[in-house]
């Protein structure tokens, strides 16, 4: 990272440079039309965005918004674009309305690209969208007079004239200028953009070909979303970087999964958030036996999952990470410990400096000693994830979000020592004697009960492991006159029968009291972000209130031990009081 930095390098001189060594050689695949680019390839389709982008006259810094599925255009638009300097700020394709405009609109963008299978996404937020703003289509799916009607070129034909060789331009932008937007998920409030630079897009990139060992001859299989880091970086990324193939799948589909990886050889599989639980609970196929799949790299496998994943599909190493797209704080399990989302020495706790240190456990603000500082956390003790903030450092640098408010609230002062700076990863995680962290919760999510504290993802990994992995979001709920918050969990059921005293039993028996569903609320289906995580802010907000005919919610009803039918006259009796939890 010294020398790229030391030398001016970016990622496009970088993938140019890898490109040149093997132009013949298969760069991106796509799924599901099975249609192949060279590295040859590649390079000519950037080079064309570069000269278009040149004709638009864009200047190095300025914004252009990518709005698109997954697909190898998606790869050449922003590599291209930061060919002459221009930055992309790539907008996950499941917003609509109010996300949808925050997110363009925070970014600053001059124009906006957008796939025509969204075209209509655009139209009902375009009043809101700068007057200014200059808007272009790719894809075939689109109404021609309503392209017309609010003035959208189609960019498709302007870069199939636009020259294929490199552009007569010498990119000012050096190793620790930005590089592009990703946003994170907005589980809490709106997406925030996190800025990336090409030092950061190839620290991730390496970190994963290295630590996993990874080879130049591996073939990858993405199917992760490319608006967000694990999709368009670490997996990507080895394509650009390191000259491995990359499979690119337009939307995750657990039925295809592994036809896909024996289809095209695949070597190397990524995974997040969900996807592992989804794949364990599809039905045996054969070609989950055949394939050639020896690691499979991504965050968020759950322990409960994690070795039933790897003894059914016969998966030889996980290359388990925690990391968020702006940290500075990353993770790695390289040994394949079960659960551990990464390691820290504690024989030498400065060679890496983050630590766990405590928190208020309500409020979640970091708690300090007599000095002033934050207070370390022991072994066993859960604790907010920190990293020292060095600009100077490629590897401790903070480099925030597009608006400053959302940056300054992620840094801490005087955490390790007086004067310095750190950054904040929202995240509890606890570590063990030897210096394996494993995640406990993201902010917020843990809830106290009956005097104990109740982790959401424990409570979901259990109960989705009963259910046969359904998805399950485990959340607290307030209830009057009660201290704490009561469990409530929601639980993704289409069947006409679900067996609530059978479910009770298994959860006696698996869960303590204090952790066991107090409300159950059976829905057709779970919230979800468009990386496999599960979203709990508008189940949080409706409670244990019957919403409609689709959905059941149960209470617990402790003296006759079961649960039954929450009706308009029983939660009238939960919030007078009248009925006792």
């Amino acid at each position: 990272m010294y020398q790229n930095a030391r030398k001016r390098r970016t990622i496009p001189t970088l993938f140019a440079k890898i490109a040149a060594q093997h132009p013949d050689k298969p760069a991106l695949i796509f799924e599901p039309t099975g249609e192949v680019w060279t590295f040859r390839e590649l390079q000519e389709q950037c080079h064309t965005v570069a000269h278009w982008a040149l004709s638009q006259e864009w200047a190095e810094g300025d914004v252009v918004a990518l709005y698109m599925e997954s697909s190898l255009s998606l790869v050449a638009l922003w590599l291209g674009l930061a060919m002459v300097g221009v930055e992309v700020a790539l907008i996950n394709n499941n917003l609509r309305l109010n996300s949808l405009q925050h997110c363009v609109n925070v970014s600053g963008a001059r124009a906006l690209v957008f796939g025509s299978e969204l075209s209509e996404a655009v139209f009902e937020v375009r009043g809101s969208l700068p007057s200014d703003m200059v808007l272009f289509c790719s894809g075939d799916q689109f109404d021609r007079e309503k392209l017309c009607r609010f003035n959208v070129e189609n960019v498709d034909n302007l870069l199939a004239s636009a020259p294929k060789h490199s552009p007569d331009y010498t990119l000012k932008k050096t190793f620790n200028d930005r590089l592009f937007y990703i946003y994170t998920s907005g589980t809490t409030g709106m997406p925030k953009a996190a800025v990336v630079v090409h030092s950061r897009y190839y620290r991730i990139v390496a970190f994963g070909f290295h630590a996993f060992g990874l080879r130049h001859d591996d073939i990858i299989y993405d199917c992760l979303p490319l608006y967000h880091s694990a999709g368009t970086i670490m997996g990507v990324g080895q394509c650009l970087l390191f000259g491995l193939t990359v499979v690119v799948r337009r939307k995750f589909s657990a039925s295809r999964f592994w036809d896909d990886c024996v289809k095209h050889n695949c070597t190397v599989i990524q995974y997040i958030g969900e996807i592992c639980r989804y794949l364990l609970a599809q039905p045996v196929c054969p070609s989950e036996g055949h394939h050639r799949v020896r690691v499979a790299i991504g965050n968020g496998l759950r322990p409960s999952v994690w070795e039933e994943f790897v003894q059914r599909f016969k998966i030889k190493h996980v290359g388990e990470f925690y990391g968020a797209t702006e940290c500075n704080c990353s993770l790695i399990n390289i040994d394949g410990t079960v659960g551990a989302c990464g390691f820290n020495s504690r024989i030498l706790p400065s060679f890496y400096p983050i630590s766990l240190v405590r928190v208020e456990e309500d409020s979640r603000e970091l708690l300090r000693d007599a000095r002033g500082l934050c207070i370390p956390c022991q072994p066993g003790e859960p604790g907010m994830l920190v990293g020292h903030i060095n600009h100077k450092d490629p590897l401790r640098r903070f480099d925030g979000y597009a608006d400053q408010d959302s940056t300054n609230k992620k840094v801490a002062h005087n955490v390790f020592r007086m004067g310095d700076s750190a950054y904040i990863s929202g995240d509890v995680l606890v570590m063990d004697d030897y210096g394996y962290m494993y995640f406990r919760d993201r902010c917020g999510d843990t809830f106290r009960w009956r005097g104990e504290n109740v982790s959401t993802t424990e409570v979901e990994g259990v109960l989705s492991g009963l259910l046969g992995h359904t998805d399950v979001a485990v959340y607290g709920v307030c209830v009057p006159g009660v201290e704490g918050k009561a469990g409530m969990a929601a639980i993704a059921h289409t069947g006409d029968h679900f067996d609530l005293d059978a479910f009770l039993t298994a959860v006696q028996k698996a869960l303590a009291s204090y952790a066991r569903p107090v409300f159950l609320r059976l829905t057709p289906a779970v919230d979800t972000t468009g990386t496999f995580k599960i979203q709990k802010t508008r189940l949080q907000k409706e409670g244990y209130k019957p919403q409609n005919s689709e959905e059941k919610i149960y209470f617990l009803n402790s003296r006759v031990g079961s649960y039954e039918a929450v009706t308009d006259e029983l939660f009238d009796a939960i919030m007078e009081g009248r009925v006792r939890l």
